[in-house]
């Protein structure tokens, strides 16, 4: 390996979130100790310092989101002129965020070299970055965008009202492999892995206004299996791979199909089997079968409450009910949400 230079990578991955961006660096950093490189993570949500002192100390590979590198680059901690290799993950997620603008500064301060793109789509502004940023490129397809995977089942349950919504939920999450509860926002994600956990089903929540220790925590409890149970929004449907997750339960349907199959594929990895089950109010029923179309499912829509066979058999063995402290809570603050 060449002398590696303070404040000046070689390589550079960028990610759009935390989580994404902690786990490519886990599966890079033995392969990179291996060949005698380095790397670092560059997440925002946390002090930048050890950061500095990282990039300070010479760093082979950079993996980070866009925002803070961007701050770094603009407050001159970091130069990205020795950068021989430049991967872009999840691109159009970074659309869907709107990082793409920060993504183009980033880009116009890396030499050419190699560049690597990788995106479910190529619509949403990252066409631009392809034609803008790519010279001549290679593309490497692997599946279309719609619902391929043969161990993946799909399930509709529609519930009469809130009510029997709130049950059914209960009863789904309360088998005893790991599971993944979807929420459209935080507010719904913290207060429902909240009420679980009360009835003595120990819930963790991920979402964007948890500090960076508590999603950490979080993510590790699930992970480790101590909890299992994981409610969530969007930010954990993209990239963050558990093992044997058996359950993905859409508690509030996605507003468009992509977001649909991003979510899904937290269950059914690696060759394993997993269902998806999507909730349905009455009100929702049509939205529902339209994103069902959209993703390129064929599901059919029970209608349910908490006790009926279809439930019942699909969450099959119910696991002790459990009270007291979760494993990740702390008596610091560091567990209390953090503002947006």
């Amino acid at each position: 390996a060449a002398r590696r230079a303070a404040r000046k990578p070689r390589g550079l991955v960028l990610a759009p979130t935390r989580e994404l961006a902690t786990q490519i660096n886990n599966t890079v950093q033995p392969l990179a100790e291996a060949l005698g490189l380095n790397t670092t993570v560059i997440p925002g949500g946390v002090p930048q310092q050890r950061q500095e002192r990282a990039l300070a100390a010479g760093v082979d590979i950079v993996i980070a989101c866009p925002g803070r590198l961007e701050d770094l680059l603009r407050q001159g901690v970091v130069s990205l002129s020795t950068v021989e290799v430049t991967v872009l993950d999840e691109a159009d997620h970074m659309a869907d965020l709107g990082f793409l603008p920060t993504v183009r500064k980033i880009l116009n301060a890396t030499p050419s070299g190699q560049r690597l793109l990788f995106s479910a789509t190529l619509d949403n502004g990252v066409d631009k970055i392809v034609k803008a940023y790519l010279n001549n490129p290679v593309t490497h397809s692997v599946d279309e965008p719609k619902a391929a995977v043969s161990s993946m089942e799909h399930r509709v349950f529609a519930v009469a009202d809130p009510g029997a919504k709130k049950q059914l939920v209960s009863t789904l999450a309360s088998g005893t492999g790991r599971r993944v509860l979807f929420t459209r926002t935080k507010h719904h994600a913290r207060k429902l892995a909240k009420s679980l956990t009360a009835e003595g089903i120990p819930a963790v929540d991920l979402h964007g206004n948890l500090s960076q220790n508590a999603r950490d925590r979080n993510l590790a409890a699930f992970s480790a299996g101590s909890v299992r149970v994981l409610v969530a929004t969007d930010v954990a449907a993209r990239g963050v791979h558990v093992d044997d997750v058996e359950l993905v339960v859409h508690v509030d349907p996605p507003t468009e199909h992509k977001s649909y199959l991003h979510r899904s594929g937290r269950t059914a990895r690696a060759g394993a089997a997993g269902t998806v089950v999507t909730i349905s109010t009455p009100d929702q029923r049509r939205d529902v079968q339209k994103l069902m179309r959209a993703a390129g499912v064929t599901a059919d829509i029970d209608s349910v409450s908490s006790t009926s066979p279809a439930v019942t058999d699909l969450v099959g063995e119910v696991a002790a009910k459990v009270h007291g402290p979760l494993p990740t809570e702390r008596p610091s603050a560091g567990n209390r949400p953090k503002a947006a």
